[in-house]
Formats: structure tokens, sequence, C-alpha cells
């Protein structure tokens, strides 16, 4: 019997523009750290002045160039769990009034990385890419099963997180490619910090994978920005 991850609440739509869907504040994908703002130590509350102009710096980028992904701008934001790939995607969301597609509602539970990438692909970028408006169900981590529907409609800036988004199917399209990354450490204490000792076995089975995956994807080599783990750029 595997250990269930809590799922992410279904984002709400943004009432003022029903385009675009409002991240809330959560995890990394799964596994993932205990939320932390981008740029911060993990006792801090509050961005860094640092941070922010890294975020604004990568939205400018962003906005100056044109679609990638049919009518779309498309961010990959990718690297191990527990890096602070969520967290930098709600600052990146908000500064772009972008939706979010998070790579853990696409996994199929804890062996499920290469199955969530091929989601991804088929399910989400190929209709944009054709110019038409794409729907995924979300992986329910309770259950174990496809639950509600989410719409992925055409629009400016698509920003999609996790771990295997840059891959090279996904990133044939990319906007932009950013690398997150920390210790190993680090990363494994965050994610028991958040699901708790008995997750263990899954959390250095999940490391493994993803270990092999971005070997033979080279993702962060072809990554266009690398960042640590608090939202500093990586030189």
């Amino acid at each position: 019997m595997t250990t269930p991850r809590p799922g992410r609440p279904a984002s709400p739509v943004d009432p003022d523009d029903p385009g675009v869907v409002v991240s809330p504040p959560d995890t990394d994908a799964p596994p993932g750290p205990v939320p932390i703002p981008v740029g911060t130590p993990s006792d801090a509350t509050e961005p860094t002045a640092s941070s922010r102009t890294v975020v604004a710096d990568i939205a400018a980028r962003v906005r100056a160039v044109g679609p990638t992904l049919g009518r779309t701008r498309l961010v990959l934001i990718d690297g191990p769990a527990g890096s602070g790939k969520t967290t930098l995607a709600a600052a990146l969301a908000t500064e772009l009034h972008a939706q979010v597609v998070h790579m853990d509602d696409l996994y199929p539970g804890w062996s499920g990385l290469s199955a969530g990438v091929t989601r991804l692909h088929d399910e989400i970028l190929l209709p944009l890419a054709d110019g038409h408006p794409a729907e995924y169900r979300r992986y329910d981590w309770h259950t174990a099963s496809l639950a509600e529907p989410h719409p992925v409609p055409v629009a400016d800036v698509l920003i999609v997180e996790g771990c295997g988004s840059g891959s090279r199917r996904p990133a044939r399209w990319s906007t932009l490619l950013i690398w997150v990354e920390t210790t190993d450490d680090e990363r494994l204490a965050r994610g028991l910090a958040r699901d708790g000792a008995d997750a263990r076995s899954h959390w250095l089975r999940w490391m493994a994978e993803e270990r092999a995956l971005y070997a033979a994807q080279d993702t962060a080599a072809r990554a266009d920005v690398h960042l640590d783990g608090h939202g500093q750029l990586r030189l």
C-alpha cells in the first residue's frame, strides 16, 4: 500500500478574468517542500528584495519573447523535488497573470514521473500548440484515481512547474526553461517535514527516479535560468 500524498485543492478561477487561474500557495511537486517564500530562509515570511528582483527580471524575459506554444508563451520550471519550484511558480504567476499547471496533479502516484511528463505533453501542450484549449483531470493522491477536470485555456502565458516538466518533448515549445535546485539533504528534510518520516522510502525512491530522468534528459544543462533553493540566481 502506498502512502497517499494530499492532493492540491482545485485552483480557483479569477472572477475578473475567467482565463486566469489563481494558483494557491502550496508545496513543491510530490514529493515537495514545506512552503518557503522565494529567496528567504525557511523561517522567514516575506520574499527578499533581491528575490523579487529575480522574479521581475524573469518575467521581463518572458514578455520579451513571442509565443512559442501556439499563441502562448510557455514557462517551464524544473528541478529536483523539494527545491522550491512551486513557490517560484506562484510568484511568477502573480507577476505575469498566468495560470500554473502543477506536475503533481499529473503524476499517477509515486512511481508516475515519466507518465506525468507524457500527460503534460499529450493532454495539455499538444492542443495548445494547435491553438486549441486543453483540459486535464487532476490525480487525487488520496483515492489513487483521476478526479475533477481542469481547463487550460489559450492564454498569453502558461507556467508549468514540477519534476520532469523541462524534459525534451515539452521543452521544444518552451519560452523559458528554469532550473531550481538545492542540496539533497535540504530537499529530503523539507519533504519529510511535510509528509512525515513514514514517507522516507517513497522520497528516496522518487529522488533516484528523478536523477535518472534528469541524466537522460540533460535538463539542467539545457535550462535558460538556474536558481538555488532560495530563489537566487546561480552563475
